[in-house]
């Protein structure tokens, strides 16, 4: 396996790099044929990075529900194939065209364009611009970082944007969709961070889970649901993180109190909102949306920040698997099934 020289001359480096043709590296390939689909795992030839560009040796990666779409051919994710899959890694810098990073820098890279139609991190080496680059915090190890991976990114981006307004004493936060990625990691960080918290979860198996996140309190999704059509309702949470959208997005909308504030992350329940005005301008209700892939790099790089200081979770590995790059068409598979539980991270 060729490997650029970890050494301090960019342009050293980089001129090794590029001159060794030859070389090639392991990455996990979805072909199509006469519109049929396959995945393997193919070697690869190294190509030249270009001005702004980083080429990173892989450590970790992480499977997400937007990989397992790519896998399949799906076209809404992914335009072109062959592809390499994964919109999280994390690794060493080898060969850079920036000053912005050096060489053995340990860094980290989520969503963006990576992954979807760019290859991505199931490989052992993936390029990079510099744009979507994450320098790795101190206190926070490649591996816990794939761990959290963009949903935790996510929900720190959530917290970090309700954090602002509304705080512990305020009252209760809301938080749908609480056993996903996004939900569950959010309501980790918010009893980290003393705040009361209501799970809202469509299943009633995962109530001992979630109150040992930290949830206070576990409402059904169907019960959430089936509140009153009223404008308002009667005002229970100070905020409210939602991840599903649709009929309890606008529920928990009509049920923030004055100056209280919803993020909304995701539409899996619907995208549509079916909503007066009022609780915006009656209680003066904030929403904040909450696009992880283009997020601003500020706030990325103050949540990544937080996530290996004040926020730092201890629950992680309970709930990770680690897997080699051979078995991740398993995982895929159940994961695609809803069979699978937990995070699930690829050492490369």
């Amino acid at each position: 396996m060729f490997l650029p020289k970890f050494d301090v001359n960019l342009s050293k480096t980089f001129k090794l790099y590029t001159m060794n043709t030859q070389a090639t590296y392991k990455a996990f390939r979805v072909e199509e044929n006469d519109g049929k689909f396959t995945t393997a795992i193919k070697d690869m030839p190294f190509l030249e990075i270009s001005e702004g560009e980083l080429l990173i040796k892989v450590s970790y990666s992480s499977l997400n529900y937007k990989d397992a779409l790519s896998a399949t051919g799906n076209k809404g994710v992914t335009r072109n194939f062959p592809h390499t899959p994964g919109i999280d890694a994390t690794g060493v810098i080898v060969a850079s065209h920036s000053n912005k990073f050096k060489i053995a820098d340990e860094v980290i890279v989520t969503s963006y364009d990576l992954g979807m139609n760019t290859d991505g991190g199931f490989a052992e080496y993936v390029k990079v611009p510099v744009e979507w680059v994450v320098k790795l915090p101190a206190g926070l190890s490649m591996k816990e970082a794939m761990m959290i991976g963009t949903a935790g990114l996510t929900a720190g981006l959530s917290v970090l944007r309700l954090t602002e307004t509304v705080q512990p004493d305020n009252g209760a936060i809301a938080v749908s969709g609480a056993t996903g990625g996004v939900g569950s990691v959010s309501l980790a960080i918010l009893n980290k961070l003393g705040y009361k918290t209501v799970a809202i979860t469509s299943k009633n198996s995962e109530v001992d889970f979630l109150k040992k996140l930290g949830a206070n309190e576990v409402i059904l999704r169907e019960d959430f649901e089936n509140l009153d059509k009223k404008p308002l309702l009667k005002p229970l949470y100070a905020g409210a993180i939602d991840t599903v959208g649709g009929t309890i997005l606008e529920n928990l909308i009509k049920s923030v109190s004055p100056m209280g504030t919803v993020s909304c992350c995701g539409n899996v329940a619907s995208p549509k909102l079916e909503l007066t005005v009022f609780p915006f301008i009656l209680r003066g209700v904030s929403l904040i949306g909450i696009d992880s892939q283009n997020y601003p790099m500020e706030y990325r790089e103050k949540v990544w920040s937080k996530l290996a200081t004040e926020w730092k979770l201890d629950t992680l590995a309970e709930t990770t698997t680690e897997i080699a790059l051979e078995d991740l068409q398993a995982k895929i598979n159940l994961m695609l099934e809803g069979k699978l539980k937990g995070r699930t991270i690829i050492k490369l």
